[in-house]
């Protein structure tokens, strides 16, 4: 038995919480993942996983034998990577997430880059609005927006996510500009609820230092970016989108912000990881490279001010501004 791989096979079925996706995320059969548990388990002569139809627990001695486990195999890593790091580049299947109109907009474009210094890594990058469970999924690392809740997660702060409030001129033509928080009372705005919770999304600003969230009253309510901002730009009422989605519109007269001197609260954007992939040179390089394409990115790095985006080129690495199509808004959330 090869009590390397017996480890890592074991530790991968409790990070996901099953025996398939772990087999998945390994590229192993699911019966080679299962008969190398019970090997193990006959090796070690004693019950790691309490197993039933509907989920996975660890015993008591499973759970030892988890830590132990982890410590060891980054050891591991690390001494491996201590002699590579001079003579190799990071290699193997990289799994990533992030929000789909940070994607797009932002990564994608970039990924000839990345890929020129880093041939050897195998990218599988996810677009997705969902909250992702990186150790159930087997992913490498997110980019998330927002509080970050999961303490077991290591986060490094990579850019901000700033918004605006608008409304396209027909609305604005109808039901006036508001002027205070107070005027929002008699304003209709389009509701962005959670796909994930169905809760309505408050709007948010910054006053003096601290956060004030406004329950906005609305006709109609949705749950993706696209028909969101389709929504403000068709006169169903005010919205309050990061600015990066709505440049182009907000340039071109469609969109006109409101209450310019009450910000949106803005929200970070972190790239997360768990404790156990801090020693990866090709987790450790992409995040490396992803904070440095932010901090590229006026709109997304918190340097950029509305008056001057819509003036000047949106990303640094264009001469002039592209020509941007509304993306998939993440939920905002971590």
């Amino acid at each position: 038995m090869d009590r390397l791989q017996a480890m890592q096979v074991f530790t991968r079925v409790v990070d996901t919480n099953s025996f398939t996706r772990a087999a998945e995320t390994l590229d192993l059969p699911r019966a080679s993942v299962t008969t190398i548990i019970q090997n193990l388990e006959a090796f070690l002569g004693t019950r790691l996983l309490h197993r039933t139809t509907r989920r996975l627990s660890l015993t008591p001695d499973g759970a030892a034998y988890y830590e132990r486990c982890v410590r060891i195999l980054a050891d591991v890593e690390e001494t491996e990577a201590s002699f590579q790091s001079g003579n190799k580049k990071p290699s193997g299947k990289l799994r990533i997430d992030m929000p789909g109109s940070i994607g797009r907009l932002l990564v994608i474009p970039a990924l000839c880059e990345f890929h020129t210094k880093y041939p050897d890594i195998d990218l599988q990058l996810g677009l997705s609005d969902r909250p992702v469970d990186l150790l159930q999924e087997g992913v490498d690392c997110v980019v998330r927006v927002g509080a970050l809740q999961d303490s077991s997660l290591v986060a490094r702060r990579i850019g901000l996510f700033e918004g605006v409030s608008c409304a396209a001129p027909t609305y604005v033509e109808r039901a006036g500009i508001p002027q205070t928080l107070e005027d929002l009372e008699h304003h209709k705005a389009v509701n962005y609820f959670s796909s994930r919770t169905g809760r309505i999304m408050d709007w948010s600003f910054l006053v003096d230092g601290k956060e004030i969230e406004v329950k906005m009253k609305g006709l109609v309510s949705v749950n993706d970016a696209d028909a969101y901002v389709t929504c403000g730009l068709e006169g169903f009422g005010l919205i309050q989108p990061p600015l990066f989605m709505v440049l182009p519109h907000l340039r071109s007269g469609q969109l006109v912000e409101v209450l310019p001197d009450l910000k949106p609260l803005p929200m970070p954007i972190s790239v997360v990881y768990p404790h156990s992939r801090h020693l990866s040179s090709k987790v450790r390089v992409f995040v490396d490279w992803i904070a440095e394409l932010f901090d590229r990115c006026p709109l997304l790095s918190g340097r950029a001010s509305l008056d001057k985006t819509c003036s000047q080129r949106t990303f640094e690495q264009k001469e002039s501004a592209p020509d941007l199509k509304t993306p998939v808004m993440s939920e905002w959330v971590a």
